[in-house]
């Protein structure tokens, strides 16, 4: 359930979205994306900042009996595209995460952390303009989480796009985002729109560094007086 919520997100900008369980976090994201409507109110998106959208999910959700491949092709199969034409657009996406070498794998051969680049290549292949992903790597370990981190922030930096990632980790937000959310206990809303002062190149020894710590404080504080932490 969510409260009242007025938001403006600018094209181009990395949003992390934190807030307790059950907050409404994963429903505002389904409300953005049009998989859900709103009762009251209305969602817009700028035309000249395009309207093509991907979403990443929790899981992975790849199509056990199609390769790697054929996995990232089919949202362009299921356009009409040509099946050939597909899978050539789908090596793009996939080289960019590093998975060239996993083309002809199946999703039962790959780790965790795979699956979630094969997830991920896939919502790049129509190459969307916004990209919402609602804790796409909760299930992963920590070391592997980071690593996928510091892979999606240089993928939005190399190709412009506007996200909007739902995570319950302080440090991810921090990590990744040029902007962080926090939403307050059910009735969701928002209670602080922070932006994150840390430098645009973030290296992996950013996580240790006092300014690093200092930000997550602000977000661990926002969600401690409103309730309950993330």
């Amino acid at each position: 359930m969510l409260g009242e919520i007025d938001l403006e997100i600018a094209a181009g900008s990395f949003v992390a979205l934190l807030g307790p369980s059950g907050c409404g976090k994963s429903t505002l994201l389904r409300l953005i994306s049009g998989l859900d409507r709103p009762r009251r109110g209305s969602i817009a998106v700028d035309e000249q900042a395009g309207g093509e959208l991907s979403f990443v999910f929790q899981e992975p959700r790849l199509l056990p009996w199609r390769t790697v491949l054929d996995n990232v092709a089919l949202p362009l199969e299921l356009r009409g595209t040509d099946r050939d034409a597909a899978r050539r657009a789908a090596r793009a996406p996939l080289a960019e995460v590093e998975l060239s070498d996993s083309l002809d794998q199946y999703p039962d051969q790959l780790s965790g952390g795979m699956k979630m680049r094969v997830s991920i290549a896939r919502a790049l292949v129509t190459r969307p303009s916004l990209l919402l992903l609602d804790e796409p790597f909760a299930a992963l370990d920590e070391l592997t989480r980071q690593r996928l981190d510091e892979r999606l922030r240089a993928l939005w930096q190399r190709h412009g796009l506007t996200v909007i990632f739902v995570t319950h980790s302080l440090a991810e937000a921090a990590f990744l985002a040029q902007r962080a959310l926090v939403m307050s206990k059910r009735p969701g809303r928002i209670v602080l729109d922070h932006e994150l002062a840390l430098p645009e190149t973030r290296p992996a020894n950013l996580r240790t560094s006092v300014e690093f710590v200092r930000e997550t404080a602000t977000l661990y504080d926002a969600l401690e007086a409103h309730g309950t932490r993330a």
